[in-house]
């Protein structure tokens, strides 16, 4: 009789262990379904933009201080699109937004919708009108590739060696941005640094930037050029601060 009872808990017992095995099952595959679809429905959105933004760019370009017309059919969609940025042989060909807070487009794609992928967006503290010593552009590292994952790429020195310039556009100028420093480092190292109180300032943090890089380049800066930081996070290094940083000196291409 004993054995009986035991036997019946026992089934009891595998088929609850059973069920709860299904339900974990299913969900998990219904919240891996939900990031698959995020990763379609970013890429698709991004398909999009790429395709407004290439057709005008063909098309004569502005007066000085005028909006170029590869932006003109973006900003009626999103006056927050501030520029473009590209690397061959990337993914990276997306516009850059910006918003009064650097967590508005943390998870918001370029038409203010929900995204796990969020926008490549600039630092709030810069401004395209005017001289930036120092232009910071952050992005996710998605799983897929998209947004600034394959900023990784440069961790291989041929491909930076190959690869060593940055397309990066704003609603007035155009830029070639010449890498001089890629490196992993954590957010106790100010490299989003914007204002300098004098030359010096800025010529030892750019100094700390060469110093931390993982390659050594030939690009020379002095006070008066100004450079580009792109900025992910790097989950190896340190789960919550750890970040891979590319810096390039900006060059206005005529």
């Amino acid at each position: 009789m004993l054995d009986k009872v035991r036997n019946r808990k026992g089934r009891i017992g595998q088929r609850v262990f059973t069920a709860i095995c299904f339900i974990v099952l299913v969900y998990s595959g219904y919240e891996l379904m939900k990031i698959f679809l995020d990763y379609y429905k970013n890429r698709q959105i991004l398909a999009d933009v790429q395709r407004i933004y290439n057709e005008q760019a063909v098309t004569a370009g502005a007066k000085e201080g005028e909006i170029r017309p590869q932006f003109s059919k973006l900003l009626p969609i999103n006056p927050d699109i501030k520029g473009w940025i590209t690397i061959d042989d990337t993914m990276i060909d997306y516009p850059i937004l910006q918003a009064e807070t650097n967590d508005f487009y943390l998870y918001r794609n370029y038409k203010r919708e929900n995204s796990r992928a969020g926008s490549i967006f600039m630092d709030y503290r810069n401004d395209v009108t005017m001289y930036n010593h120092n232009t910071v552009i952050y992005g996710h590292s998605m799983k897929d590739g998209s947004m600034f994952n394959h900023l990784k790429k440069f961790l291989e020195k041929d491909f930076l060696n190959s690869h060593q310039t940055i397309y990066f556009d704003t609603l007035y100028h155009s830029y070639d941005a010449e890498i001089f420093a890629v490196y992993q480092t954590t957010t106790d190292f100010d490299y989003i640094q914007t204002d300098f109180d004098s030359d010096e300032e800025y010529l030892t943090l750019v100094q700390q930037m060469k110093e931390k890089s993982m390659f050594a380049t030939d690009v020379e800066l002095d006070a008066d050029d100004p450079i580009l930081t792109l900025s992910t996070c790097d989950f190896m290094l340190d789960p919550d601060k750890g970040r891979l940083v590319v810096h390039a000196k900006l060059l206005k291409r005529e």
